[in-house]
């Protein structure tokens, strides 16, 4: 943390944050904006603003035609780590329905689309369920419905993680028909029956504790140039770029990336990358 956020208060450090994030992101902030954010009264926000100009004293300058602190040209960020992947997460999760907009800090959203994701029907008692699962360690006897039969099934699992595979949501879970650990999507669990202690510990669940390493690179028939930009789009360094992920997310992984199906299906220019290598990752960065 900057020695600027030191010896602060977390209410106090988030607000000068918020501050720093307007003034970063959007040019400018002033009062009411910090008292619509946090639910302050207009002295405490006029204290927030008087503080983070002791601390940070060259970064804001008060525009009186505007009634606003704008950016100075001579602006460092103290107190926040501006990272341009958590200012497009925010615009997503607003335009997608999981964050409300007065959940995020933006406060003009520019113009923004994406290509819409089908909602997932997860009940709120099942998710409840699960999580308590992973929590205490126990197993539950839900009801399941899989594609490789017609009919849901009763069946015992023991949850011990939740993932995301860019469009659902699913819990790592011991099977006790299988005798091993899968993947159940929490919308197919349609009724929960029992619970009990789980026998099981994750730590036997090799797939999800390994991590592997994917190293990608241009796709070799794209011209120097085209291998130039996808190297730029993907932050390679020297035509390559390594991605890490847990062994039981690798095929949702390979998907995402457009590289589980053979390269001659597409086009270079559709295809874009290819797998390099792929071996067990580092264990010093994951």
């Amino acid at each position: 943390m900057p020695e600027t956020a030191a010896a602060l208060k977390w209410g106090v450090e988030r607000r000068l944050e918020f501050i720093e994030f307007r003034l970063y992101w959007e040019g400018g902030v002033n009062r009411s904006d910090i008292i619509e954010a946090f639910d302050v009264s207009v002295p405490q926000a006029s204290k927030d603003l008087t503080l983070y100009q002791e601390r940070a004293p060259h970064n804001a300058i008060y525009d009186k035609s505007a009634k606003r602190y704008i950016a100075s040209n001579e602006f460092q960020p103290c107190f926040l780590k501006p990272d341009a992947g958590q200012y497009l997460n925010q615009l997503r999760s607003v335009a997608e329905g999981i964050l409300t907009s007065s959940e995020a800090w933006i406060a003009h959203f520019p113009p923004y689309a994406g290509p819409p994701v089908p909602a997932r029907g997860v009940n709120n008692d099942t998710l409840r369920t699960v999580l308590a699962a992973v929590r205490q360690g126990q197993a539950v006897e839900i009801k399941y419905q899989s594609l490789s039969s017609d009919d849901p099934r009763w069946r015992w699992i023991a949850p011990h993680a939740i993932g995301f595979d860019g469009f659902r949501w699913h819990s790592r879970a011991f099977c006790e028909v299988g005798k091993s650990f899968k993947d159940f999507l929490l919308s197919r669990i349609i009724e929960v029956r029992s619970i009990r202690p789980s026998e099981v510990s994750p730590e036997d669940d090799t797939d999800w504790n390994e991590f592997i390493t994917l190293e990608i690179g241009p796709h070799p028939e794209l011209s120097e140039s085209q291998k130039r930009i996808i190297a730029l789009d993907y932050g390679m360094r020297a035509g390559r770029a390594q991605i890490q992920v847990r062994k039981a997310l690798r095929y949702y992984a390979l998907r995402r990336l457009g590289l589980d199906t053979p390269l001659e299906a597409r086009r270079p220019q559709d295809q874009q990358i290819v797998l390099l290598r792929e071996g067990a990752a580092d264990e010093n960065h994951r």
